[in-house]
């Protein structure tokens, strides 16, 4: 099977998906990918950020991670976006980076991108899964194909069984009450794995 080079793009306010993105990051590499983890770029105001602790803390502790640009688009055969819904869709920070795409969309280059998605929220139906299909429909665009879990492994279960994307719900306390490192790990290996297909058919 072909190396397959695997861009892991999140936004995390928090934590919480930076914490999915890393554990698809280690599942990415188990697969034998070529990873980079990689983060949109805040828009929030600095006051915002500051009159947080928690939001605050995290950007202190991520702020070596890499900002991803349309290059790492280009470069990468496989994508996993992991995003915190916010009223059952896409971040700003994220949507404004997808809408940097034009350039490359234009040029089809994000065509069979073999590409994935996870999501979070506060309360178990707060928006996950409308979420994931907000980004689908960005996918649909660029002529990429989707590699969803569906209920192809047993770990989708404890995870709560989003068969669009793993998701997962924030508690109060920061935690996630769901079981999902398992189902982000197998999320990421058939992305790795179907990617892998997809570059061999290809011929690259």
């Amino acid at each position: 099977m072909a190396n397959v080079k695997l861009a892991i793009i999140y936004y995390s306010s928090t934590g919480t998906n930076y914490q999915l993105s890393k554990w698809a990051e280690e599942a990415g590499k188990e697969a034998g990918a070529e990873v980079k983890l990689l983060k949109v770029q805040e828009l929030a105001p600095q006051a915002a950020i500051d009159s947080n602790p928690g939001w605050k803390a995290h950007a202190e502790a991520t702020k070596d991670v890499p900002v991803a640009t349309p290059a790492d688009l280009d470069w990468a055969d496989a994508i996993i976006f992991s995003v915190p819904t916010r009223f059952g869709n896409v971040p700003s920070q994220m949507k404004q980076f997808l809408d940097t795409t034009g350039g490359l969309w234009a040029q089809g280059k994000l065509a069979n991108k073999v590409v994935s998605a996870m999501a979070s929220a506060g309360n178990p139906h707060g928006g996950q899964e409308a979420t994931i299909l907000a980004l689908h429909t960005t996918f649909y665009h660029w002529g990429a194909i989707i590699a969803a879990p569906g209920f192809t492994d047993q770990s989708a279960y404890p995870a709560g069984g989003n068969p669009y994307g793993t998701s997962v719900t924030q508690k109060q306390d920061g935690t996630m009450a769901e079981d999902v490192q398992a189902a982000v790990k197998h999320q990421a290996k058939r992305t790795v794995t179907v990617a892998g297909w997809v570059k061999t058919g290809l011929g690259k």
